[in-house]
């Protein structure tokens, strides 16, 4: 790494250490950060430096993407100014007795919501992954579970954060904050997520209080209505005496 990403990782890492502890966190992640001024993916990146034999917790960021993956393969939109951040979290194991964990995306965008309220914000959860604020996309969040040997490595997230960068239409973005800030809220947001990874019921109540702003779906032609989430992140939808759920798809 050159002196110049050495100095940039740093700063966030002097911002990290500026904020408080993440609710309920006994202490913070031992964070190795690599910050990149461009790359395709910081996804792809983070896979490469997993591969090399690095162990979670990881975070790559860059200044800008150019092929920033978004849901069902989407392009994210990753020019600079914004926070676009791949991690690699340490991520308990399955019970053997089949106790439910938290659903990735909900603990990840509610610690991010957690983090903004903070702020004095008031972000909305759109079901599955998105953060709003004033009903206006603010956040995504793409986990994956990474497995090795029939056992669980880590819990890889993709966050995409608008900050102070150019925003199309229907997005909304905090230039308000400084970039190497927002990318330690980020961070701590990350680090609720793993100390809320075995507590799914937490993690569903307090993300279904933040849901909105959609109170009905098409689903199946008919429109049905949002009552609710399940423990595994499945939205409940109810039309007449009938209840289903919804799960995501990436």
């Amino acid at each position: 790494m050159n002196r110049g990403r050495r100095s940039r990782a740093g700063a966030i890492a002097a911002a990290l250490r500026r904020l408080p502890p993440a609710p309920e966190a006994a202490m913070a992640l031992p964070w190795r950060l690599r910050w990149l001024p461009v790359c395709a993916s910081t996804e792809t990146e983070l896979d490469r430096w997993l591969a090399a034999g690095a162990a979670a917790p990881l975070a790559v960021i860059a200044r800008r993407q150019t092929r920033g993956h978004g849901q069902q393969g989407r392009a994210w939109l990753s020019p600079a100014g914004g926070v676009w951040l791949s991690a690699a979290l340490p991520w308990p194991q399955p019970s053997a007795d089949g106790a439910p964990q938290a659903a990735p995306a909900l603990a990840v965008t509610l610690g991010l919501a957690l983090q903004l309220e903070a702020l004095g914000l008031q972000p909305q959860i759109k079901w599955p992954n998105d953060l709003l604020l004033n009903g206006r996309k603010l956040a995504g969040v793409l986990p994956r579970l990474r497995w090795r040997g029939g056992r669980l490595q880590a819990c890889c997230v993709g966050v995409g954060l608008n900050g102070r960068h150019p925003l199309p239409v229907g997005a909304i973005g905090l230039s308000q904050v400084k970039p190497e800030r927002l990318t330690a809220l980020v961070l701590r947001a990350l680090e609720w997520a793993t100390v809320a990874a075995d507590q799914a019921e937490l993690v569903r109540f307090q993300a279904e209080r933040r849901l909105g702003p959609v109170t009905a779906v098409w689903h199946e032609g008919r429109s049905w209505q949002v009552c609710g989430l399940a423990l595994d992140g499945g939205l409940r939808l109810r039309e007449g005496g009938q209840v289903v759920e919804l799960r995501r798809r990436f």
